[in-house]
């Protein structure tokens, strides 16, 4: 027998019906906001990823699905979501044009990692970017549309915001902090000391309980804002205050991609375990320049949706459709014949083998449907079909043009 890869999963029955739901919840509430979907391929040049996440992240030294192919090519199986839209977003010229745009997305996502709960190599995320508006009251509706998307699914977080500054701030907080890191690198984790020469924020990202408390009195972006940076994130803060928005500032959360820059966030679960963030994102309004396209903001976020899976409450299964069955052989056309033309508006399940009206009965419960209709010897005589209400009980006979 073939098993599935490690870290690979087979989605069916429940487990796929509350990944359905969740990806309509949040695509009907993304279209509310204003965002059009959009598919970018699964497979993707080496080099986007490379440029946009960041030689130094973890995803580009560990965790990428990279190979050669037949033609020469070096390419890898995508590990995030919003390289590959920013890349769509550039090859159809949309930095060109002064319209602002919105998409959102879903679909499968790889990384090379130790599977855990919560964690696989073939995952699945839920995304939105949104190009073109430099104000941080994108970054403040972007925050209400995920939280919105949490309460439908019935989903409680924690909210983590901080602000990772821009191209005037980074420079001597990155001085001060390398500075700081290397009184301490001794003690760090291997991973730290490499970040260090390649990328010393990331630093602060470090998992390691060791590193985390030799971090506690690190210096802090947020106490070297600029001026601007610095007014955008109390803006940000009053209008989440002000919304009724929990939140918890963070000085330590950079994420764990180099793009970012300005607001980040994330929303954090207790009842999932050590992997707790469900949903992050931010601004990166120097990514689509960097991917060779003219100056663009841009601020979105992704949801994992295995990380948020055990956490829906599905709502509760509603009758639909019809169950329709033949008690005597003749009949079993006539009901297939009957299905295929209510099957152009409504749910239908069939039962081919004529049956008794008790294991008919049964049949129609576990379907789940509305109506349950059954021809036997005396309607096929007299061209009708028996037909129950199942959630009404009521019951009635109607002529076969009828139903």
């Amino acid at each position: 027998m073939i098993n599935p890869l490690r870290g690979m999963k087979d989605l069916m029955f429940e487990d796929a019906q509350r990944f359905n739901h969740i990806i309509d919840t949040a695509s009907r509430v993304a279209q509310r906001y204003g965002y059009s979907y959009i598919e970018t391929p699964i497979l993707e040049e080496t080099a986007l990823f490379k440029r946009s996440v960041g030689d130094s992240s973890d995803i580009v030294t560990k965790e990428m699905y990279q190979f050669e192919d037949k033609g020469g090519n070096d390419v890898c199986m995508r590990p995030e979501g919003t390289a590959g839209v920013v890349r769509a977003f550039i090859s159809a010229k949309l930095d060109r044009q002064p319209v602002k745009q919105k998409f959102f997305y879903f679909g499968p996502m790889f990384r090379y990692e130790r599977p855990q709960k919560g964690r696989l190599r073939e995952f699945h995320q839920f995304g939105c970017e949104s190009f073109g508006e430099a104000s941080v009251y994108e970054d403040f509706t972007i925050i209400i549309m995920i939280s919105q998307i949490f309460k439908e699914l019935g989903i409680g977080f924690d909210l983590l915001i901080n602000s990772l500054g821009c191209p005037a701030c980074m420079p001597p907080y990155r001085k001060n902090l390398v500075s700081y890191l290397n009184n301490i690198k001794a003690d760090l984790c291997s991973d730290c000391n490499r970040r260090i020469e390649t990328n010393p924020i990331r630093v602060l990202d470090c998992k390691n309980e060791t590193c985390q408390s030799l971090l506690s009195d690190s210096p802090k972006l947020i106490n070297n804002l600029c001026e601007e940076c610095e007014s955008d994130f109390d803006q940000l803060r009053k209008l989440l205050d002000e919304a009724g928005i929990a939140y918890t500032v963070d000085t330590n959360l950079v994420r764990g991609l180099d793009y970012y820059n300005k607001t980040a966030f994330e929303f954090v679960s207790n009842e999932i375990g050590a992997q707790s963030a469900i949903a992050g994102g931010g601004r990166y309004d120097k990514l689509v320049e960097f991917l060779d396209g003219k100056p663009t903001p841009a601020v979105g976020f992704a949801i994992g949706i295995e990380r948020i899976m055990e956490l829906v409450k599905m709502p509760e299964s509603q009758k639909e459709g019809y169950y329709m069955g033949a008690m005597v052989p003749d009949a079993v056309e006539k009901i297939l014949l009957l299905a295929a033309q209510k099957r152009s508006s409504d749910k239908v399940t069939v039962e081919y083998a004529s049956k008794g009206f008790k294991s008919h009965m049964k049949g129609a419960d576990k379907s789940h449907a509305r109506y349950a209709v059954l021809i036997g010897e005396d309607e096929l005589a007299n061209g009708t079909v028996w037909i129950k209400d199942l959630e009404s009980k009521e019951e009635k006979t109607l002529p076969l043009a009828d139903i």
